[in-house]
């Protein structure tokens, strides 16, 4: 006969088992497979949302395909970037072009080769993209973070992706325009390429946005943002010096040693893998020809991130992440510690 001591003694053993089982099922869940689509060398919060990625333990980063007007240019600051903090093992897909416009973050890496990128350089960036995405086992998350054509293309190319993809976009404005004005405006990523954005919101896949409401609240100031200048931790060494010479090369009204620029893009790249912090509505979203995001009932269905639960708290985790460094996937790749 068991005692009541005994029983009691099994019972917590058991608790504990199945707590820690718990616990260690959440710590090694595997991390969620991205492909980053990015129109980097414009706005330096692509380079933000970049650094968010490889510092983020939940999200791995499968590929960067450079995306809208002067593509291949694009591709050298994602090399340079990827080559500096030693994630060289990443292929980058360039995508494709519509013009010369690089944007003024390009002085930077426009002396870097291509040719000795580590990984596999894709000149068809479309195509490598769609290939992943068609031979993965597992659903891919593609993080959108500027003006899309190359996902217009995708889908006209392979309209299969759409069942093979989940879609995280910096895209739109619902309620709240630039600065926080308490009216829409048509936001950059969309206006920019109109079709290319009609064609993603329409595609009827799982997709999410940040539009302007919330991402265009984020910048990071004071004291957290200190806490980030002064590290010397690669990722934050390398976006500094990209973000010096954005400032420097496009005239920007804002100084890199006191506070961040707007991060737009970096709110699309948490919502990869978390919506805990912000208020989202599942809402019938359009985009008009003029470039704004309107409800239309009869739109597909977008979730839209309108509000934000504690926008300081997201501010903390970012500078948490980036502090920390590169965050490897369980995957390790060999090239990364060598």
């Amino acid at each position: 006969m068991i005692s009541n001591n005994a029983l009691l003694l099994y019972r917590r053993t058991l608790l504990l088992l199945i707590v820690t089982m718990a616990f260690m099922s959440s710590v090694h869940a595997a991390p969620i497979p991205v492909i980053l689509d990015t129109d980097i060398g414009d706005d330096i919060d692509d380079t933000w949302a970049l650094s968010f990625i490889l510092c983020s333990p939940e999200l791995d980063l499968k590929m960067v395909v450079t995306d809208s007007h002067n593509t291949a240019a694009r591709a050298k600051i994602v090399a340079k970037f990827l080559e500096s903090v030693s994630r060289d093992d990443i292929p980058i897909g360039i995508g494709s072009k519509q013009d010369d416009n690089i944007g003024p973050q390009a002085k930077w890496a426009e002396e870097y080769e291509l040719t000795k990128y580590y990984s596999t350089i894709h000149q068809d960036g479309v195509q490598a993209m769609i290939d992943l995405i068609m031979s993965s086992k597992e659903k891919i998350t593609l993080i959108v973070i500027g003006p899309c054509p190359n996902i217009q293309e995708a889908i006209k190319r392979e309209p299969a992706i759409i069942d093979k993809v989940r879609v995280c976009a910096m895209s739109g404005s619902v309620k709240i325009g630039y600065g926080g004005v308490l009216s829409p405006d048509a936001e950059y990523n969309v206006r920019d390429n109109v079709p290319a954005s009609q064609a993603m919101y329409g595609a009827g896949w799982d997709i999410a946005i940040a539009p302007l409401d919330t991402a265009g609240l984020v910048a990071i100031r004071g004291e957290k943002y200190l806490q980030l200048f002064h590290d010397p931790n690669p990722v934050i060494e390398t976006l500094m010096m990209n973000y010096r010479e954005w400032v420097k090369q496009g005239k920007h009204q804002i100084d890199p040693s006191v506070r961040s620029s707007t991060l737009f893009d970096v709110v699309a790249a948490y919502m990869a893998f978390s919506e805990e912090l912000c208020v989202v509505d599942d809402l019938n979203l359009k985009v008009e020809n003029k470039g704004y995001t309107v409800v239309d009932p009869k739109a597909k269905k977008v979730r839209a991130a309108v509000k934000w639960k504690d926008l300081g708290k997201f501010e903390d985790l970012v500078v948490q992440r980036l502090k920390k460094g590169v965050a490897y996937p369980f995957s390790k790749p060999e090239k990364a510690f060598q």
